[in-house]
Formats: C-alpha cells, structure tokens, sequence
C-alpha cells in the first residue's frame, strides 16, 4: 500500500461530470425539466433521457444490492469498469456512499483517482468506460442500480499497486 491518501470531496454535478451524472432533483445545473402528474398529487422530475445500456445487444437491468457499511480508512487496491454500458446506483433511503472514480483510457494509477461522498440523497450515474470501485456504503441499506445486461459480461479489472487509503 502506498502512503497516498484519497479523501473523498463531496459530490456535485459540476465536479461529477468527467466521470458521469450525479442522480438528485436538487442541486442540479439547469433545473431539471419537472411538472405536475397524477392530478397534481406528483411531480414528475425527468432526471436522464439515455442511459446507455443497449450497445452491442444489451439490455437495461434493474437490481438491488443489499450493502453493508464498509469500514474505513479503506485500503483501494481495484477499480473496475464497464466499457458498454453506464451504471446507476441510487440510495432507497438516506444512506451516503462513497464513489471512487477515475477517466475512461487506460488502468489508471493510484495518483488519478477522486473520490466523492454523496450526501444520502444522491445517486450517481457512472459514464461507460469510467473506472470505479464497487459500491463503498458509509451506512449499510438497500441500493437500486441500473445497467447493461447483455451475454458477455462487461466488466474490466485493474489491479492498483500501489493501492490507496480512503479516508472519511
């Protein structure tokens, strides 16, 4: 482990952007399209209008990912990505999540990594090819994620060596 330190900043959409959305009604960079639906007992927020999912044969999937709370200082040692296909993950309560994040190219080093804490109302949308680490729940529940499903499974590995410490 190398004595590099990442220490998450706090998630906007402005600072997300390289890497892909950020998925909230608040906070957003024009005001998101919204207007009254089902006699007016709802407000429709239209969030994200292309996903991603479908190059190559793929399908959108829907899951829920149960997490339990990591502990940290966290030692980051692997970033995954998924060249074909975004990957969404929203909280279904109010449970913040730390996403550690580098650029689409090539397995990137310890030094390019950003880390970003939501606040428990966000959600973030991972751009295609965007390298990350599994899902990091500061508190443990329940996660809604979207992606591509298709027959070949589209998930690349890196090792980082050295890895990281993330720090809260």
């Amino acid at each position: 482990m190398s004595d590099l330190i990442l220490t998450p900043e706090p998630l906007t959409p402005a600072r997300f952007a390289p890497f892909g959305q950020v998925v909230a009604v608040q906070g957003q960079s024009p005001a998101l399209p919204a207007w009254p639906i089902n006699g007016g007992n709802a407000v429709r927020h239209e969030l994200l209008t292309d996903l991603q999912l479908t190059a190559e044969g793929g399908v959108p999937m829907l899951a829920l990912f149960s997490a339990q709370a990591r502990q940290f200082p966290l030692a980051v040692t692997e970033l995954e990505r998924h060249a074909l296909g975004s990957q969404t993950f929203v909280p279904l309560g109010t449970q913040r999540f730390v996403v550690v994040v580098a650029r689409p190219g090539p397995a990137p080093q310890a030094g390019e990594l950003q880390a970003f804490v939501t606040d428990g109302r966000q959600g973030v949308v991972l751009a295609p090819g965007t390298w990350h680490h599994a899902l990091l729940a500061v508190e443990g529940g329940d996660f809604v994620v979207v992606e591509r499903r298709a027959a070949v499974v589209d998930c690349e590995v890196c090792r980082l060596d050295p890895g990281v410490q993330l720090r809260l």
